[in-house]
């Protein structure tokens, strides 16, 4: 069930951050009651010991038409979360009612390495936390809360970047999820922080490249959000199969 990622050592500092907390991202294939009942109640640390925050979320199809069924699929459930440490993740997993339910998905467990604005959920987070190797693996995740009134702007400029994110030679993973009413989220799977940065700068050799740099010089201009991040993180392992598939975070020998 679980298959280790190969990465290359952060230096010590990070190893002493990394003693104190830890993230997972899971996907997995749920009731539509279930999903319906995490969006609105998440697990919290009375629920789940050593749970630090979670966010759950209901899959969007990354570039799907803005009214279509796959803008909101309640049958398909993310969860990010932050942990005190790996064995807190590992209890709610084996004993909680949505974790066991979670374990029968797939997940990636994260070291935290990089910020890019903040969010009130999680406030203590360093703006850099390591450093990492231009070549290895990277996971990428955005938390927003909307401003409601700019949604059909966000999807006017965002829908490109979203195809552009899920059709980049440099993903193998890329999806979207949203919990209503104004929470979004992006997560992606790099193959490198190479591949991801040359996107981010609108650098990639792929049609349109310029089309998140673009999106984020619009944000600039006005903001779509209430509050936004953007958190680089440090594949750890990745657990179980999604949609019939493992092995997505890249392995370096």
């Amino acid at each position: 069930m679980s298959a280790p990622v190969q990465a290359r050592p952060a230096p010590g500092s990070w190893h002493r951050y990394a003693t104190m907390t830890i993230f997972t991202f899971h996907l997995a294939e749920l009731s539509p009651t279930t999903t319906a009942r995490a969006l609105w109640s998440a697990p919290t640390a009375d629920s789940a010991p050593g749970l630090r925050h979670a966010e759950c979320l209901a899959l969007m199809r990354l570039g799907a038409p803005t009214v279509s069924p796959d803008r909101m699929q309640l049958r398909r459930m993310a969860m990010f979360a932050r942990w005190e440490d790996e064995a807190a993740a590992e209890a709610f997993l084996a004993e909680h009612a949505l974790g066991r339910q979670l374990a029968t998905g797939w997940h990636v467990r994260l070291e935290f390495l990089r910020r890019w604005s903040r969010l009130a959920a999680l406030p203590d987070l360093p703006a850099r936390a390591g450093e990492w190797d231009p070549e290895e693996p990277v996971v990428a995740v955005t938390l927003a809360r909307m401003r409601l009134a700019e949604v059909p702007r966000f999807l006017r400029w965002g829908k490109p970047v979203e195809r552009l994110v899920r059709d980049h030679p440099g993903t193998t993973l890329a999806l979207a999820a949203m919990r209503p009413p104004r929470t979004i989220s992006t997560f992606s799977v790099w193959r490198s922080v190479r591949q991801m940065e040359e996107m981010v700068h609108g650098h990639s050799t792929v049609p349109e490249p310029d089309r998140h740099a673009d999106a984020m010089a619009e944000r600039r201009r006005r903001d779509f959000h209430h509050e936004f991040a953007t958190l680089r993180f440090r594949p750890l392992s990745e657990h179980g199969e999604w949609q019939g598939r493992s092995g997505f975070v890249p392995v370096i020998q």
